[in-house]
């Protein structure tokens, strides 16, 4: 009983929350891996791209649910999601007609790119406060729990509950549904066959007849689905906080270089490392262990190794270490 108590223990504040945490960093992983992988830079903005979709989803979300529009036990969000997209695809088309297309046509160094999507991130976050404001903010709607304590503690009997929270369950299901169809795209479709090439060899996929700014384009494209959804599901399990997305920038990209930048299936990978290593190391182990250990072994103190509060320092030293060690990550990525 006490083995099984220790399971749901883990399973409620370890296992459950860092699958969920790490389908988020995984979608937002993929889209920073394909603008490095394709467009050949790293996108500081992408975090604040995440930011203004979610921001045009709650406000579209906000508007149905006035009109009485509702999906009943699911979040009125995932109808406020295409929206969304469709906002986030608007800025970044027209930020890379704007911004980006220019130094690309002079053909500058990667690192002049990377310095000047710090500024679009920079725009982005005061655009997107400007917007919604600074505060904290909710969708408000659908089932809380697909299992709560009371349910679980009268089926099984154990003293300890199993709870899951039905954003961790939409979370799951829609991440491997994006990546399918993001596998699918690339894989079996022209446009994403070009889009690999491109990304293989510009010069000789140009030689081919690809047409590069259509490749762009498109880039552009997916890079604004899998921010916003990957930017609203955090938001639906956690909450919508501007300054948040700016701050999971580094997770994100901690992601995508340990799976190795430019490899999607790094980028998934690298999510799960991530958000497995920060749970894992700032979660206060007593329980698991009281459930463990005999009476005269029970630990006194909290057994954890760092507070939540130093969360995302766990991401800075897994990047470190990777750079130091294995700069091309664990899937050696540097090409879709």
């Amino acid at each position: 009983m006490d083995l099984l108590n220790a399971f749901v223990a883990l399973s409620n504040f370890v296992l459950i929350p860092a699958i969920a945490y790490g389908c988020q960093l995984a979608l937002g992983a993929l889209g920073v891996t394909l603008v490095y992988g394709i467009l050949r830079f790293s996108n500081f903005a992408h975090g604040d791209t995440m930011a203004f979709g979610t921001m045009v989803a709650i406000l579209v979300t906000w508007g149905l649910q006035g009109l009485g529009v509702s999906l009943g036990p699911l979040p009125t969000a995932l109808l406020a999601i295409p929206f969304g997209i469709a906002g986030c695809a608007l800025l970044l088309l027209a930020t890379d007609r704007v911004v980006f297309r220019f130094y690309r046509a002079q053909k500058v160094v990667p690192v002049i790119l990377v310095i000047v999507s710090m500024g679009v991130m920079f725009v982005y976050n005061g655009l997107t406060r400007l917007v919604i404001g600074p505060d904290s903010r909710t969708f408000g709607d659908g089932a809380r729990y697909l299992m709560n304590a009371r349910q679980f503690r009268e089926l099984t009997g154990l003293s300890e509950p199993l709870v899951i929270r039905s954003t961790q369950a939409i979370t799951v299901v829609t991440a491997v549904v994006v990546v399918a169809a993001l596998f699918w795209f690339l894989n079996r479709t022209r446009t994403g066959k070009s889009m690999r090439a491109y990304s293989d060899n510009e010069d000789l996929a140009l030689l081919s007849g690809i047409d590069p700014e259509r490749v762009v384009r498109v880039t552009w494209l997916l890079v604004a689905c899998l921010a916003t959804i990957a930017g609203v599901l955090y938001g639906l399990d956690k909450t919508f906080m501007p300054f948040t997305y700016f701050q999971l920038l580094l997770p994100i990209f901690a992601a995508a270089i340990v799976g190795g930048l430019g490899s999607p299936l790094g980028a998934i990978a690298g999510g799960f490392v991530i958000a497995f290593s920060e749970v894992g190391i700032t979660y206060a182990w007593k329980k698991v262990l009281t459930y463990l250990l005999p009476e005269p072994l029970e630990p006194d103190g909290l057994v954890q190794l760092l507070a939540t509060d130093y969360k995302f320092a766990v991401s800075f030293m897994i990047l470190v270490v990777v750079l130091l060690f294995r700069p091309t990550g664990l899937f050696r990525g540097k090409s879709v």
